[in-house]
């Protein structure tokens, strides 16, 4: 995937009881300064989002913010451009961004299946780069790192 059509931001779900990709999982991304727009999907056979979408706007349609920037991906970089050119602050350095993915465990397990119903990572993420997320998940743990 070219970096033209590949997210800046990518996630990987595994699940560690069955040593298999976690297929039919929820996940909202979403930049921790910009709460109020939302990306999500859900995972592919191969446990991977294979596209962003935004169902904010009229009938779920994409929002404004989206629609004014061409799109998924280029608000996802656009609103990794504009808190980069901001100054830092507690939460995250200057040329960075804080965003956050949350994991719909609970609907994957099933609610009484699971210690953790909903598991949210926050990470910092910086302009120009691409960041990918792997989750490796079981009922009652997980593990993340920092992926390629």
């Amino acid at each position: 995937m070219s970096n033209a059509t590949r997210p800046p931001i990518t996630c990987h779900v595994l699940d560690t009881t069955t040593g298999r990709p976690a297929a039919n999982l929820e996940v909202k991304l979403s930049c921790c300064d910009f709460s109020d727009i939302v990306f999500e999907g859900t995972t592919n056979t191969d446990g991977r989002i294979a596209s962003w979408a935004n169902k904010q706007g009229s009938g779920g349609a994409e929002g404004s913010y989206v629609v004014s920037k061409g799109g998924v991906i280029p608000s996802i970089s656009a609103i990794i451009t504009e808190q980069a050119a901001q100054g830092g602050n507690a939460a995250r350095p200057i040329g960075s961004s804080l965003w956050k993915l949350q994991f719909n465990t609970g609907a994957h397990y099933g609610i009484e299946n699971t210690f953790f119903p909903i598991v949210e990572l926050s990470f910092l993420v910086v302009q120009g780069e691409h960041f990918h997320v792997p989750l490796l998940l079981g009922p009652y743990s997980f593990t993340t790192y920092r992926g390629s």
